[in-house]
């Protein structure tokens, strides 16, 4: 029996009751205390240009026999549609550092040739510049994250980057944008100030980090009406030190500060653990790793709080996301990994932990878009699989600029092995702009599925309607030759004696709708 025929039956044993579950969790949805809105950017995306993840996997250029758009690839474009991807970040990443901007202008045979010395040491064609980067953007509907060069470049070079991406005058660099193909300024969200100012992008302290961006801000020009919003270089892992100095010291220039943290198997990066082929210890420590984000977060929050009280500094995790040893005979500075359930039910776990702190968290962006770390799309010449993180993305569309709703999870649900314990249950919860009320869940345990009895104060349930994402392995994935051996089912429950229970499938995740 393949893996989807297994989850079926799964599927169908635990919603008749067959499978034996933990003792009943109750969840609590408290729909008359409505929250933050959960902002549509906390479910952005990043492109870098690191190995396929770009060229190949995503632009293949006007000439190429792969169906394409401006030389984008029609398949990748029409899935990630799907998504509603409203951002994406561009060109790095520790690439954005060594980035500069007027190589990847003007007609692509006379581009320069450069060295990627970040990611393989490969030559970077600049084939994909700051006009296709835009091409992208509007043909996915989304907005633009674009990422200055702080470290190797000049504040002259970032701010005439600015004026020519932004500006309606007739100054040099404008009419330079109008004759390379673009009229219009280009629509730019967000403007980040160099990225991982503590590492790659430039080994700085917070202290003299802070000192450049106010010197970059000031000078960076735009209309008022274009002007993006500028975003701070912060800290990663438990370093909260970086948004403690930016919003001391940078709090009238800044609208975010950055943070970064990747889920690692073994909490080392050198032997980080395999993708595939794991045993349930592997299973565990991710999930358990990857819940540290949430004290992470509200180590941050609370030195901005201190801060910014008024709350106008947001906390942007642009990038996170599971980190894997490379597959077996790839490049390794490609970064390219196959992606499971488990990286699904990790998507899962983070999306709850952003919701919960949505007032301060207003962007994320998971890495990668396409071949590189947590994909969502994996491509092999002309061919393109959606991977479980696409699958989980999908299903959480409805959160996208939902109002957040307080949850609680109460019960014996706790999922152990060895010396670690997680949560057995995470659960969000927010009012959609259909009106209606949506529930995620999300079952850590490999080995049992939950009845998780679903209370809303001041209303009696009916009924949940969703989808569901499960498989028998934990390491259950696509490929080319098995493009769907995993992808959502369709999952319901009713009410029985004005009780709504939903049976959890193990390790899983549910997003459903309640009905009253």
């Amino acid at each position: 029996m393949n893996i989807i025929k297994q989850s079926i039956a799964a599927i169908s044993l635990v919603t008749a009751g067959a499978w034996p579950a933990f003792a009943a969790v109750d969840v609590t949805i408290d729909a008359g205390k409505p929250g933050p809105v959960i902002d549509k950017n906390v479910y952005g995306q990043f492109a870098e240009h690191l190995g396929t993840g770009i060229y190949e996997g995503m632009y293949v250029g006007p000439g190429s026999t792969i169906p394409n758009t401006k030389g984008w690839r029609n398949d990748v474009v029409g899935a990630l549609k799907q998504l509603q991807v409203p951002l994406v970040r561009w060109p790095g990443g520790c690439f954005a550092d060594e980035y500069h901007w007027k190589d990847g202008i003007g007609p692509r045979a006379r581009r320069p040739v450069k060295v990627n010395t970040n990611w393989g040491g490969v030559e970077e064609s600049n084939a994909v510049g700051t006009h296709e980067f835009f091409d992208l953007v509007e043909l996915l509907g989304a907005d633009a994250y674009v990422n200055g060069n702080l470290g190797s470049g000049t504040v002259q070079e970032m701010a005439d980057w600015v004026e020519y991406m932004t500006s309606d005058s007739k100054s040099s660099l404008a009419k330079l944008r109008r004759k390379n193909g673009r009229d219009k300024p280009f629509k730019v969200a967000y403007f980040a100030i160099g990225n991982e100012a503590w590492g790659c992008g430039g080994n700085m302290t917070p202290e003299h980090y802070t000192n450049l961006y106010k010197n970059y801000e000031t000078m960076l020009k735009a209309p008022k009406e274009g002007r993006p919003l500028m975003i701070a270089s912060g800290g990663n892992d438990d370093d909260t030190r970086w948004t403690d100095v930016i919003s001391n010291n940078a709090k009238a220039q800044t609208s975010a500060i950055s943070f970064h943290y990747y889920t690692i198997p073994t909490g080392k990066w050198e032997g980080k653990g395999a993708a595939t082929g794991f045993a349930e210890p592997h299973w565990i420590s991710t999930l358990a790793n990857t819940l540290k984000i949430d004290s992470m977060i509200k180590n941050n929050i609370a030195v901005l709080d201190k801060n910014d009280p008024e709350k106008k500094i947001g906390l942007y995790v642009d990038e996170w996301g599971t980190w894997y040893d490379v597959e077996t005979g790839t490049t390794p500075g490609f970064l390219f990994q196959q992606n499971t359930l488990r990286d699904a039910v990790v998507a899962a776990l983070n999306f709850n932990i952003f919701h919960r702190h949505a007032d301060r968290v207003r962007m994320t962006n998971i890495a990668q878009m396409v071949n590189v770390l947590q994909a969502m799309i994996l491509t092999e010449k002309d061919k393109m699989l959606l991977t479980p993180t696409y699958h989980a993305f999908h299903m959480y569309v409805p959160f996208q600029d939902a109002t957040s709703l307080p949850v609680t999870v109460a019960g014996d649900q706790a999922y152990t092995l060895g010396g670690t314990t997680i949560p057995g249950i995470s659960a969000s919860a927010a009012r959609a702009r259909d009106g209606k009320l949506y529930l995620s869940l999300v079952n850590t345990n490999p080995g049992q599925p939950a009845d998780v009895v679903v209370n809303v104060a001041g209303k009696q349930l009916a009924a949940a309607t969703g989808r569901v994402l499960t498989a028998t392995a934990m390491d259950a994935h696509n490929t080319f030759q098995n493009p769907q051996a995993i992808k959502p089912a369709p999952f319901s429950a009713k009410a029985s004696g004005g009780k709504l229970t939903v049976t959890v499938p193990a390790k899983a995740l549910v997003v459903v709708a309640l009905e009253s």
